[in-house]
């Protein structure tokens, strides 16, 4: 990006990147006020023939990072069919939809598992309650309130698994079943895919990272991302937790031991 863009260039840096930290990058070496931060919540999967096909849902939300207002590019994409949503901290924005993105995700990668499975496995739904609960408390302790983004009314989800587990398993589960049901999560199909390395750590590595700054337990959050990245990595063997939710329970009560040392 530094010889595309020669110094003195004005060009906009719009990221729609899931996860936190690249905006941050991108306005140190080319200056905050070049830089928009997006979240795209339309889902995208591929049909038979490999060929991609978005969702009939969802949209686009956008916030500058810097000073400048970008006005021009929101009434660009407004012009599209896609739904468009402007907001003013992108730092919500993006700690929002990283929000969504740490359900059914990465516990689903390492066990292998579709979203419709993964609710129904023995212990695996309260390890998701409580991730969801890290993440919502690192987001408090950041001084970062949830934003409701296209489709995903983020604020009335966190508002949700504040309540005891019993009334939150019926309604959190029917949404996970209902909106990702047999479709593979991101993380899973970058394991399935063999590439190597998967975004984890700008996910559930982001939440732990951040609560260890902040002095936030993150125990699963931190047992997900260290889990997930050893079998991208070949570390260990990825049959330990195929269809074994008592293997990443053992892991996330290793991880517990240790920081309690």
């Amino acid at each position: 990006m530094r010889r595309a863009l020669p110094p003195g260039s004005d060009t906009t840096l719009l990221c729609p990147q899931n996860g936190v930290g690249n905006e941050e990058l991108l306005a140190a070496e080319f200056g905050a006020d070049r830089v928009v931060a997006a979240a795209l919540t339309i889902p995208v999967e591929r049909d038979a023939a490999g060929a991609i096909v978005p969702a009939n849902r969802g949209g686009l939300a956008l916030a500058p990072v810097g000073s400048v207002a970008h006005n021009w590019l929101f009434a660009a994409f407004s012009r599209t069919a896609i739904p468009v949503q402007v907001l003013s901290d992108y730092r919500a924005l993006k700690w929002s939809k990283l929000a969504l993105n740490v359900i059914a995700n990465a516990s689903c990668a390492i066990l292998d598992v579709l979203p419709e499975r993964l609710v129904k496995l023995q212990g695996m739904f309260s390890l998701e309650i409580r991730a969801m609960r890290e993440t919502r408390a690192v987001m408090t302790a950041l001084g970062l309130g949830p934003v409701d983004l296209p489709r995903y009314p983020v604020r009335a989800l966190q508002a949700a698994i504040a309540l005891p587990e019993p009334l939150v398993r019926p309604l959190l589960a029917g949404r996970i079943a209902a909106a990702r049901g047999r479709k593979p999560p991101s993380l899973l199909l970058d394991l399935r895919a063999g590439k190597g390395r998967t975004e984890v750590d700008a996910l559930n590595g982001a939440v732990a990272a951040a609560g260890n700054s902040a002095g936030v337990a993150t125990p699963v959050n931190a047992a997900y991302a260290n889990v997930l990245g050893a079998i991208a990595r070949n570390e260990v063997n990825w049959a330990a937790y195929r269809e074994r939710p008592e293997a990443l329970t053992g892991a996330v009560e290793a991880e517990e031991r240790r920081v309690s040392k």
